[in-house]
């Protein structure tokens, strides 16, 4: 089998199409299937169901592709680790975000990197914190950023306070508590809440200022970004917490210092294996400066 196959094979497994995975890997799609066909005529077992209506992985599929992946990673590792040998950056970079971040202008950093090495290819992926955490731990992700109560246990990963700070409570402008200078916690507890799902990292750390002063609260809107999160209080439906840095951006909407609030910590995330040259340029951008590695 060649690499090229396996490629073709992750293709049609991400778009369960053969028509997608050919256009996405620019080839005709009768090359495409011919190409898997013959992997699969060399494993001796088909590694898709296709029907008229769709295509899904076999049993044996599932099993051939987190090794095909591996395979492929490694490949590109080789060549970047080469390129870098000569004093040049490339290859790729996968980073993730909440979509809260405030501590680093995240475009910003995307820019220059770009600028500088304008041979690595960049993808950034949004997500919760504890989802960014499992993909920096096994490989999908080269960095992440992330929005954690203090105290929180990072496990597998190396890490990096980037800020530290605050949440304010965000309400319409029409809100009783919209002429507020400041506001203290125990006033919020009768409140209608929108936040995020039970659970979840971002929810955690409001949910642990409420009781560490012996309160609960009724959250009766869990949303999944701050998109819909914002519209929500724009229409008055429920108050939010937010980080204070994260809401100079918002429009329309009335931030009020709170006493007692809960407390945010903004932490970059990467491999404590060795990272790939495109991740180390990634993290030195950012003022990391590279442990030894560990194995």
């Amino acid at each position: 089998m060649d690499l090229q196959q396996m490629r073709y094979v992750l293709a049609v497994a991400e778009t369960a199409s053969f028509t997608r995975a050919a256009e996405q890997c620019h080839i005709v799609q009768s090359a495409l299937s011919h190409q898997v066909a013959r992997l699969e005529r060399e494993l001796g077992a088909r590694l898709f169901d296709r029907t008229s209506r769709r295509v899904r992985l076999t049993t044996a599929g599932e099993a051939f592709l987190p090794a095909a992946r591996q395979a492929l990673e490694a490949a590109e590792r080789a060549r970047a680790e080469v390129a870098a040998a000569t004093g040049e950056i490339r290859g790729k970079l996968t980073v993730g975000s909440i979509p809260t971040v405030s501590a680093v202008d995240l475009p910003a950093v995307l820019r220059d990197y770009r600028l500088r090495y304008p041979q690595v290819r960049i993808s950034l992926r949004a997500g919760s914190s504890e989802r960014l955490v499992e993909q920096v731990r096994d490989g999908r992700l080269d960095a992440a950023f992330l929005g954690l109560q203090p105290g929180f246990r990072l496990e597998g990963v190396r890490d990096k306070e980037l800020a530290h700070g605050q949440h304010v409570a965000v309400v319409a402008p029409d809100h009783p508590l919209a002429t507020e200078h400041e506001v203290d916690l125990r006033l919020l507890a009768d409140e209608v809440f929108v936040d995020f799902a039970d659970g979840s990292a971002a929810r955690a750390q409001s949910d642990q200022a409420f009781a560490a002063v012996g309160l609960r609260r009724e959250v009766a809107f869990e949303v999944s970004g701050v998109e819909l999160m914002v519209r929500m209080v724009r229409h008055g439906l429920g108050i939010a917490l937010l980080p204070a840095t994260f809401t100079t951006e918002l429009h329309g909407l009335q931030c009020v210092p709170i006493t007692n609030g809960p407390i945010r910590e903004e932490r970059l995330i990467w491999s404590r294996f060795t990272p790939s040259p495109a991740a180390s340029a990634f993290l030195s951008l950012l003022g990391v400066c590279m442990p030894s590695p560990t194995a």
